[in-house]
């Protein structure tokens, strides 16, 4: 279901609306009750919903993280001066 934007032209009242795309625009402000809310013209706002891809494969984000993390101990490590994974290894 598309996320629509409305704005009162009454009292600058604004706020966003989960509504079908057959639905009837809104037209009475809920702040101030004049019948001048209008549909604002914005970006296209959507909500993924359901147990597809983007909840088991982006959702959560828990992989990404882990390897920055990774490399924000390295670099940690060695900011104090070298540390062993940056000397080279004894011949």
């Amino acid at each position: 279901m598309p996320i629509y934007e409305y704005r009162c032209a009454s009292c600058a009242f604004q706020k966003e609306y989960l509504q079908k795309v057959n639905s009837a625009p809104l037209t009475d402000c809920p702040e101030c009750g004049a019948a001048t809310f209008n549909k604002m013209l914005t970006a296209a706002g959507f909500q993924l919903k359901g147990s597809g891809w983007y909840a088991t494969d982006f959702k959560g984000g828990g992989k990404p993280a882990a390897k920055e993390e990774a490399k924000e101990e390295s670099a940690a490590g060695c900011a104090a001066g070298p540390c062993a994974a940056c000397q080279p290894a004894a011949t």
